[in-house]
């Protein structure tokens, strides 16, 4: 089959939540051998509010619309750029020097003040020109959170592993919604820059929401870049380097980019909504023992997932 006509599966989030038990088995099966084959799935049935998705890309619109030094207040010390706004051209994939033709705003996850991760993790900022900013990100945050422990806990039954193998790490963990505008490139081109070069994510697992444009592409194991388009409704979720790392490289973390607009009809604003599944910060990334044989032992040395995000933090250039 060529590239062209390949398809990522499609799965019911529904039939695992709610289904009958042959329809949850077939979901454990499709979406564990998916993740397996490609590192992407797409996800209908996921029971995030569509209202609130449009919602929340009408706020992202309204504040990537403000002038630049109003949203460069917002830039955060430290952190690694985990909250609040990070400017245009400022993130680049590993091993590369030019930055990505993006600007983008993270909301974390809320703690209380005196939760062991609250000063780890940071605060949230807020801009106090969109009004509805907070309440939506933070409702889209809490649904995507949801929907993915389910998702997790689907991918410890493929394994065949304690049900909250994978949830439990997500437990407080140090997930983020990124907020992503790309703007048009005749506006801010700049030389040997792609909207987001090719590169793996550093979580569990990421869940995105339909994009406003298309452009997202995978590479497959063959080597081939896949056009990875979805519909309203659906989510696409695919597995980053911690998930990978704690498979031993049975799924893998699939490199992927989103590319420049081929034509100048094609060259219009972009935004899109990815939320990173991150473990909690002292969880050991480590190869479950269900992953190791005497032929293929753990191929990674233990570290902590704050660790783990940090080195990749820098070799992204957020974190100095």
């Amino acid at each position: 089959m060529s590239p062209t006509q390949r398809r990522i599966p499609v799965v019911n989030l529904s039939h695992y939540r709610t289904g009958t038990p042959q329809e949850r088995a077939r979901f454990v099966q499709v979406f564990g051998d998916g993740i397996k084959e490609f590192g992407f799935v797409t996800v209908e049935g996921h029971g995030i509010d569509d209202g609130l998705i449009r919602r929340t890309y009408t706020d992202v619109e309204r504040f990537f619309a403000l002038p630049e030094a109003t949203k460069a207040q917002y830039a955060q010390a430290g952190h690694g750029g985990q909250r609040g706004y990070i400017g245009y051209g400022q993130e680049h994939a590993k091993n590369r020097q030019v930055g990505d033709l993006k600007e983008f705003w993270h909301v974390g996850r809320e703690l209380p003040p005196d939760h062991k991760y609250h000063a780890l993790y940071g605060p949230n900022v807020w801009p106090t020109e969109v009004s509805t900013f907070r309440e939506h990100t933070l409702s889209l945050f809490n649904a995507l959170d949801g929907a993915a422990g389910v998702m997790l806990q689907a991918l410890a039954e493929y394994f065949g592993v304690a049900r909250d193998t994978f949830s439990g790490m997500a437990t407080d963990g140090n997930s983020v919604l990124r907020l992503i505008h790309y703007p048009p490139l005749k506006e801010r081109f700049i030389p040997g820059g792609v909207r987001a070069a090719e590169h793996e994510d550093i979580n569990l697992i990421t869940l995105l929401c339909e994009g406003t444009a298309s452009g997202l592409e995978l590479l497959t194991r063959d080597g081939e870049w896949l056009p990875v388009d979805t519909l309203r409704g659906q989510i696409v979720v695919d597995s980053g380097d911690m998930l990978s790392r704690v498979t031993n490289e049975i799924i893998p973390a699939t490199t992927h980019r989103v590319v420049n607009p081929r034509s100048k009809e094609e060259d219009t604003v972009r935004y899109s909504m990815p939320f990173f599944v991150h473990p909690y910060a002292d969880c050991v990334l480590q190869a479950l023992p269900c992953t190791q044989t005497a032929d293929t032992p753990a191929r990674h040395a233990p570290i902590t997932a704050d660790a783990f995000l940090k080195q990749r933090l820098r070799e992204n250039g957020l974190l100095k």
